[in-house]
Parts: structure tokens; sequence; C-alpha cells
């Protein structure tokens, strides 16, 4: 049992006659090893982006928002009228009336009736 823990310790099966089954299972490990070392590098990056992505929809949003409330502020009918009253053009103090166009009759409508 000795013998055996110190064999693997000086790698002796490394250097045996049938060494090239363990040197082939060895790279086969290293290979794997930096294929998983790439994947989490890989892995990592996607979840930084992420959350840089994630912090510019935010403040996208609330730039958004600050602009909504500007424009709700700006098309108010006071701040109208306030701007309109400095090139001396005033509200009208009589309201709009609607003008109801009726449906013309086509010929064919009166020729039946």
């Amino acid at each position: 049992m000795k013998n055996k823990i110190f064999n693997i310790l000086k790698a002796r099966y490394l250097l045996n006659e049938d060494a090239s089954k363990n040197w082939i299972f060895i790279l086969y490990l290293l290979v794997l090893a930096i294929v998983m070392i790439a994947n989490t590098h890989s892995y990592e990056k996607k979840v930084f982006r992420i959350a840089e992505l994630n912090n510019e929809v935010k403040e996208l949003r609330s730039e958004f928002v600050d602009r909504r409330s500007e424009l709700m502020k700006i098309k108010m009918e006071s701040n109208v009228a306030d701007k309109m009253a400095k090139l001396q053009i005033v509200p009208s103090s009589v309201p709009p009336k609607k003008i109801k166009v009726a449906k013309e009759k086509s010929a064919w409508e009166k020729l039946w009736q």
C-alpha cells in the first residue's frame, strides 16, 4: 500500500510502458479544463454586458419620463397662451362651432327615390 502511494506521488504511471494511455487521458483533461475556463469567461462577460444594458435601459426610461413631463408642461394651454401673448396673439373669447356636413346623395340614390 505504501509502495503504491509513493509510485503515484513519483508519477511512475507516466513513465511505464503503457504510459501513452495515461498521457492521452491527461491531455483530454487539460483540453476539457481549458474549454471550461473559456466557457466560464464567456458567461461572465455576458453577465456583465447584461448588467450594463439593464442600467442603460433604466437611465433611458427615466430620461423618457422626464422628457414626457416637460412636453406635457410645454403643451399646456396656459403656457401656449403666454408664449402667444408675447407675439400679440390671444385666444378667442368665442368658442369654436362644429360644422356638420350632410352626406350628399349620389346620382344613383337620387334615381331610386
